[in-house]
């Protein structure tokens, strides 16, 4: 338990120095996903005319939640990965007696930490600028939200993680997350909530990972009615699948690569 404790925290320290060589870019890449702010203002002012069930405060508290919820789960495994097997220097930690993808998950992690200050900045700018949206939630919404996130987290990296792993057999494995992100952006509930969906089209998506990934964490914060029994076990199904499938395709890949050469 020692040796585990002290590899995590040499990742950890050693990735957050790295981050932290890199904070002018960590502003940026928090701008980056402004994306939910803008729709916001979008949504904010159809509400004004038009029935939603929303009210413009909700909307406003939603889509800051979604920004929230987007800096949070940010995942770019693939393009790392990818670089990596592709210029071969996958081939030195295959060496190390620690799998991979410890790495990517210490800099992603490192990575969250470093951009918290910022994202927690453009929070109070924006509740500064709209005052009307502030509001407290109760404790047990604040635990499930960090819950979710978490959960989140873990099932978009495994999602991307494994679609890395086929760049032991193409080079273009970054293609098949392009592809992805276009259900991603639809059905995830970062263009629209869920709410604004026909009834039957969201039944569907509700046993799909995408409305799990933002809608589901940031209907929880704000209060809006969801199934969370339903949603924590839909997610957990679709972690433990792409688990299975991430596991076999690192085995069936490994012996490709070393195939090649490496």
């Amino acid at each position: 338990m020692n040796s585990l404790l002290k590899k995590a925290s040499v990742l950890l320290t050693s990735y957050y120095a790295y981050m932290l060589e890199y904070r002018a870019e960590l502003f940026l890449w928090a701008l980056s996903g402004s994306l939910p702010l803008i729709l916001m203002g979008v949504w904010t002012q159809a509400a004004q005319s038009g029935q939603f069930g929303l009210s413009p405060e909700d909307f406003a508290r939603y889509f800051l939640t979604v920004f929230v919820v987007r800096q949070f789960t940010v995942v770019w495994v693939i393009y790392e990965f990818e670089k990596e097997v592709v210029e071969g220097k996958l081939s030195p930690r295959l060496l190390q007696p620690l799998d991979p993808v410890w790495h990517h998950v210490a800099a992603h992690l490192s990575e969250r930490l470093a951009r918290l200050p910022f994202a927690l900045l453009l929070v109070a700018l924006f509740f500064f600028l709209y005052p009307q949206a502030l509001w407290i939630p109760s404790f047990s919404n604040i635990l499930l939200f960090v819950v979710t996130v978490v959960s989140a987290f873990i099932l978009r990296f495994l999602i991307q993680y494994t679609f890395a792993l086929f760049a032991f057999w193409t080079e273009r494995a970054n293609a098949i997350e392009n592809f992805w992100f276009l259900f991603y952006l639809f059905f995830s509930g970062l263009i629209a909530p869920l709410e604004m969906f026909p009834e039957n089209i969201r039944n569907v998506l509700l046993w799909t990972p995408f409305p799990y990934l933002i809608d589901f964490p940031a209907s929880i914060l704000i209060g809006l009615p969801v199934n969370v029994l339903q949603g924590f076990l839909v997610m957990l199904g679709w972690i433990a699948l792409f688990f299975v499938i991430n596991r076999w395709l690192w085995r069936r890949g490994v012996k490709q690569y070393s195939g090649m050469g490496a």
